[in-house]
């Protein structure tokens, strides 16, 4: 009956084991299926065209150095743990009179002394040092968001070089285009007998500098590229292109001069300080001694007795209050003091700057797309018109020519530019990144002029 009742519950018992085996290999199976498929979904973001909205979402999830940050603070909450444990006590375990000469040779005239000690900190010690832990986990928070801040800035700033290295390559594109069809023009003027030969071979050259222009352009389109996927631990990028709008701005730039009070680099400071006056708060408790209680049981072989031994040990602060401690703590938690206010200085000083550089880059946008690069367009049309008839010389057309280009090259150069000082704006204010390029997510920007 005993062996049946054993055997039907082996059975039973080893039915719940499988049961239970078959749902951990699921539970694992679904585990590895789900960080697969994330990881995919996370691989196709990378690839074709991105926005920037998904730029600095991956740049967020994936960039080595918040990464980094991330840890120091998983390590300032442990360290604010151990700052609050109390100290372990002491075992000692003391024989004496044993093992010596004449009636103490043996153990038979011998104390045998087993003690604990534990030290208690006075002056509420523990619990300051553990606030100046918890102070110091609150500091590695804000490491992080100002690490956060740069790593979006460093962002949007690397996508917009791409937008303006994407632009800057089409406009190469069009240059070899035109050069190609001017020395077509050219050719036919040196066949008709209008022009000597040597400005075809002007024209020529012309032609081969405008592809080496746009050789370089492709050439800075893949490092500009690669610094933005880098941005995320790709060494390589992966995506295809950059979408987004780079010519459309606002009418005005920013009307209200934006203030630091969500700047997590000043408000680290208040934090600073609050830790600075948590040290010398420890340092003051130093001056309060600590005891140290011990007691225990003493066993005495020559009587045949058992006793029990207790004391205290109180430090006497007659010298050493900690005085220089003390000192030193006040001296920088004045030194903080001072440090915060150059570091609003400069940074009052950097955001009017960030401020005025906007304002120039907008009025510098504004003209050259109003006045700068119509003229050099009249001009280069106006001129190269007028070579077919022989109104001006060849050098006239290379030279309008070149002018056109550059003009059109120095529009880019001035979008990216304003983008990327509203982008320091925004880092110095704290603000998101989402605003700022509104015109960079829809894509419907005007076309190049």
């Amino acid at each position: 009956m005993h062996a049946f009742g054993f055997h039907v519950c082996g059975k039973s018992l080893v039915k719940k084991m499988k049961r239970v085996l078959t749902t951990g290999v699921c539970l694992v199976l679904s585990f590895f299926i789900s960080a697969i498929s994330w990881a995919e979904e996370q691989q196709k973001a990378l690839t074709g065209s991105i926005t920037l909205t998904q730029a600095l979402q991956i740049a967020l999830l994936q960039n080595p150095d918040l990464q980094a940050f991330s840890y120091e603070v998983r390590a300032r909450e442990a360290e604010a743990l151990q700052a609050g444990l109390v100290s372990n006590p002491t075992l000692n375990v003391l024989v004496e009179n044993a093992v010596g000469s004449g009636n103490f040779n043996g153990f038979d005239q011998s104390e045998t002394t087993v003690q604990l000690s534990q030290r208690l900190e006075l002056g509420d010690k523990r619990n300051l040092r553990r606030s100046s832990a918890n102070i110091l986990k609150e500091i590695a928070g804000w490491d992080y968001e100002v690490q956060r801040l740069e790593v979006l800035a460093r962002a949007s700033k690397a996508f917009v070089h791409v937008l303006k290295a994407q632009q800057k390559v089409s406009l190469s594109g069009e240059g070899v285009q035109l050069a190609r069809k001017f020395l077509n023009a050219v050719s036919e003027r040196v066949t008709a007998g209008k022009v000597p030969a040597i400005e075809k071979i002007k024209a020529q050259v012309a032609l081969a500098n405008m592809r080496m222009e746009k050789e370089r352009a492709g050439q800075e389109l893949e490092n500009t590229r690669r610094k933005l996927s880098v941005l995320w631990g790709n060494a390589e990028p992966q995506f295809d292109s950059a979408q987004g709008d780079l010519f459309l701005i606002p009418d005005k730039p920013l009307l209200e001069l934006t203030t630091l009070s969500s700047n997590p680099s000043l408000s680290k400071w208040s934090t600073a300080l609050a830790h600075r006056q948590a040290e010398l708060d420890i340092e003051n408790s130093k001056a309060v001694p600590d005891l140290t209680l011990s007691g225990g049981y003493r066993r005495l072989e020559q009587t045949d007795d058992n006793a029990l031994v207790f004391g205290v040990t109180v430090p006497l602060n007659w010298f050493n209050r900690n005085q220089g401690g003390i000192a030193k703590a006040r001296h920088r938690l004045s030194k903080a003091e001072e440090e915060k206010k150059a570091a609003a200085l400069r940074m009052q000083e950097a955001l009017l700057q960030a401020h005025s550089e906007v304002s120039f880059s907008h009025a510098k946008v504004i003209s050259i797309k109003s006045e700068v690069l119509p003229g050099a367009k009249k001009a280069f049309d106006a001129i190269s018109e007028g070579y077919r008839f022989g109104k001006f010389g060849l050098l006239d057309v290379l030279d309008s020519q070149k002018t056109f280009f550059q003009v059109q090259s120095q529009y880019l150069d001035a979008l990216a530019n304003y983008h990327n000082a509203v982008t320091d704006v925004k880092r110095l204010t704290g603000a998101g990144f989402s605003v700022q390029h509104k015109s960079l997510e829809n894509g419907k920007g005007e076309s190049q002029p």
